[in-house]
């Protein structure tokens, strides 16, 4: 069982707690986490990229100048692709570059980037991280208590906590993601990950801590 330490935003530690290992001991697979990461890029690509063909341009309807005897090439068209304003052969059309991926493959690579992290030390839990107003300064303020003045550093949070949101927004370095949008690529992409402590027994289902809070209110 790995454990880590819960600090509050002072950076003291008031707690330990440990890591779920069905997320946080898993075996390492480099190949699956490729394949993962490969397909959420490729599912980034917006792929609106267009080219009109010769038959899509205004224009060029009437032959430039007689099949023979102007001693000129012979021409169709003036909108043909060696004309200057004609169309594109072989042009770029719109295309769908996302790449389907099961489910148990996401989440063996989700598996296997938070176990790479917590084998390295790159886990930071968190006690109440939340922000009473939306100030970019106290967000500095709460990375450098924590030791983490440096490097790309991704947040994840419960629950969409508008203030908190606001506060980390501005930061170049830090990303921030609630923990239903927990996935590989990002994971990866930081050099530290930190969890908001109630975000720890949410991973990999899907909800929200206000989402579990509406259901025990009904």
């Amino acid at each position: 069982m790995t454990q880590v330490d819960v600090k509050d935003l002072q950076g003291t530690t008031v707690d330990t707690i440990d890591l779920p290992a069905a997320w946080f001991e898993g075996e390492v697979k480099v190949h699956v986490m490729h394949q993962v990461v490969t397909a959420q890029l490729a599912a980034a690509r917006q792929g609106t990229h267009k080219t009109k063909t010769r038959g899509e341009v205004a224009g060029g309807g009437a032959k430039p100048w007689r099949q023979k005897g102007t001693g000129r090439a012979r021409q169709g068209s003036i909108r043909a692709p060696q004309w200057v304003g004609g169309g594109v052969a072989h042009g770029r059309t719109p295309s769908d570059w996302s790449v389907r991926v099961n489910k148990k493959v996401k989440r063996s690579a989700l598996r296997s980037a938070l176990t790479d992290r917590a084998n390295n030390g790159l886990v930071n839990v968190v006690r109440g991280l939340q922000f009473a107003t939306p100030k970019t300064k106290d967000a500095v303020a709460a990375l450098a208590a924590l030791g983490l003045a440096e490097g790309k550093v991704l947040v994840v949070l419960a629950d969409r906590h508008q203030e908190t949101l606001l506060s980390l927004r501005n930061l170049p370095r830090v990303h921030t993601l609630t923990v239903d949008q927990l996935n590989t690529y990002d994971v990866l992409d930081s050099d530290v990950v930190v969890f908001d402590e109630a975000a720890i027994a949410l991973i990999g289902t899907g909800r929200l801590a206000s989402q579990d809070t509406e259901e025990v209110s009904q």
